[in-house]
């Protein structure tokens, strides 16, 4: 039987926590950040969970 392979692109991408969850960088502090407000930068450090949603398909992607 061929192996179960995870998308590398959501490995990348989410991160699983010690207790299972599944966390995500906030979206926008790639590029273009020149004319957003350092205020707006700001609130977009650090990393939130996954939509409860969301999560089965993340982590079908994710091979878990």
């Amino acid at each position: 039987m061929p192996k179960m392979k995870s998308h590398t692109g959501m490995g990348k991408r989410v991160k699983v926590t010690g207790k299972g969850k599944i966390v995500r960088e906030l979206t926008g502090k790639r590029h273009l950040l020149e004319h957003k407000s350092s205020h707006v930068t700001r609130r977009m450090t650090g990393t939130v969970a996954v939509a409860k949603v969301d999560v089965p398909r993340v982590k079908k992607l994710l091979g878990r």
